[in-house]
């Protein structure tokens, strides 16, 4: 056992977790906080946590080389998906509330579901289906009230659209790589699949003519802090965490993410998430809950 391995025996998953769903709070109000256009922050972070994973590959690179044709196509779209539900995901932060932002985005358990029952024929049980209804309604909720969102938020409809969006693209992205993991091991899916994500970012970057230098120290800190918090503590720490803690559970844990986020808001920029925005959200958070232990058995 390699001295990696026994770090990791070592550390509580539950713990770690926990250190997990609080780096990932932080990703909407980093992006918040950045003044750099969204496409290229998007391809930094991802370009960031990319360089930051390359050492780990040590001892992973024959694993690369024997992925097969079909799986590296599948790690391609994943990419692909990860790249979409990274560029509509960063335009919502900025045109509605963080508290809706980030619950929205959080249904992809839900687009999971619903992928897997029309693409793999899996057949959801009765606590997935009210599930996926009670997320439908808060949605509805908390649209409704992006029409009488406060005057600071600029495009609330639109900016909920983007982050259900982003959490549909998300899904696409489980969907594309659950396969490819019970064959591959973790860093060298990800590195292909991050890679592939960074290409296409860069991609959508020239594409809509932003910069790609002369930014000011302050945002390659914060590229870096997304790429650190949310990219490395965050989302690489909680696919390290599926070898010891039940999907389900993992998938319910991060429904600390928007409660996280919402508080940090509160107390950074002092956003106050309207009623409908509260109750709504409670309802989307109940079905995910539903929803994600439905699937976990």
């Amino acid at each position: 056992m390699t001295l990696r391995d026994r770090v990791a025996d070592r550390v509580d998953p539950i713990l770690a977790l926990a250190v997990a769903v609080f780096a990932v709070s932080t990703s909407a109000i980093l992006i918040r906080v950045s003044d750099a256009p969204k496409p290229a922050m998007a391809f930094y972070r991802v370009l960031f946590t990319t360089v930051l994973l390359l050492p780990f590959l040590r001892g992973h690179t024959g694993a690369i080389q024997r992925i097969r044709r079909r799986d590296l196509l599948s790690a391609v779209v994943a990419g692909v998906a990860l790249a979409a539900h990274f560029a509509t995901w960063f335009e919502s932060v900025d045109r509605t509330t963080i508290a809706a932002s980030v619950t929205l985005v959080q249904t992809t358990p839900v687009f999971v579901a619903i992928g897997a029952t029309a693409l793999l024929d899996e057949r959801p049980g009765r606590r997935t289906v009210l599930g996926i209804i009670v997320v439908a309604i808060g949605s509805v909720v908390m649209s409704a009230g992006g029409l009488v969102a406060p005057a600071d938020v600029p495009a609330p409809l639109l900016g909920n659209a983007l982050a259900i969006i982003g959490a549909i693209m998300a899904a696409a992205y489980v969907l594309a790589g659950r396969t490819i993991r019970q064959r591959v091991s973790l860093i060298p899916y990800v590195l292909v699949v991050y890679t592939v994500c960074a290409t296409v970012l860069l991609g959508y970057v020239l594409a809509v003519g932003n910069p790609l230098w002369g930014y000011p120290p302050r945002e390659w800190l914060l590229f870096l802090g997304m790429a650190v918090g949310p990219g490395i503590f965050g989302h690489t720490v909680i696919n390290w965490s599926l070898k010891y803690v039940e999907s389900s559970v993992v998938s319910v844990t991060l429904v600390g993410e928007p409660v996280g986020a919402t508080l940090l808001a509160l107390l950074i920029f002092a956003e106050v998430p309207g009623v409908a925005t509260i109750l709504g959200g409670a309802v989307v958070l109940g079905g995910i809950v539903l929803t994600a232990r439905g699937r976990g058995g």
